[in-house]
């Protein structure tokens, strides 16, 4: 075998490779999303009442004064905070940062649920997202209006653009330092 031959082998085995990371990420988050409506009801096999004991743990609702209602408040806003989290890791287009708003506002409300002696629960999170929202709305005017400004000087589709900006770390560490 010529040495071209093998270096086209070791490149060919090296994308399958990553194709096969590729299909295994991809697997284990739609199984994921195919499982999330029976994770989102979870809250129905609870038992309505104050104290919850289980073989784990028991839990004792003093806020809800309902097992049932709590655990159905928190999953109100864990499993949207959730799918975010899915789509923030997992999306590639330019504006994925503006996903850290909503993100925000219900990890914002979960601690909210989560602390039980707050009497109203989506109370004064806006003042709380004000900060995040000044710095990642100039950030993603200031991309949108650079995409526009390669796009009038540049013959470019608006996908090789994006493509351009985008950026594809290897590994979960590079992706999770990308986003902070």
């Amino acid at each position: 075998m010529t040495k071209q031959k093998q270096e086209l082998k070791g490149v060919k085995s090296k994308d399958l490779l990553k194709n096969n990371k590729n299909f295994l990420l991809g697997s284990i988050v739609a199984t994921i999303l195919a499982v999330s409506p029976y994770i989102f009801y979870s809250y129905e096999v609870i038992p309505d009442t104050k104290i919850w004991d289980n073989f784990l743990f028991t839990y004792n609702s003093n806020y809800y004064e309902s097992a049932l209602t709590a655990w159905w408040t928190i999953m109100g806003k864990a499993f949207p905070l959730f799918l975010l989290f899915i789509w923030f890791f997992t999306c590639r287009h330019w504006w994925h940062h503006v996903l850290l708003i909503p993100i925000t506002m219900y990890m914002f409300q979960l601690g909210n649920v989560l602390n039980d002696d707050l009497t109203y629960v989506d109370n004064y999170q806006f003042k709380y997202l004000i900060p995040v929202m000044a710095i990642i709305i100039p950030s993603i005017y200031l991309v949108r209006a650079r995409i526009f400004n390669k796009l009038n000087t540049v013959d470019k589709t608006t996908q090789e653009l994006e493509d351009e900006l985008t950026f594809k770390p290897n590994t979960l560490w590079g992706k999770i330092k990308q986003f902070f």
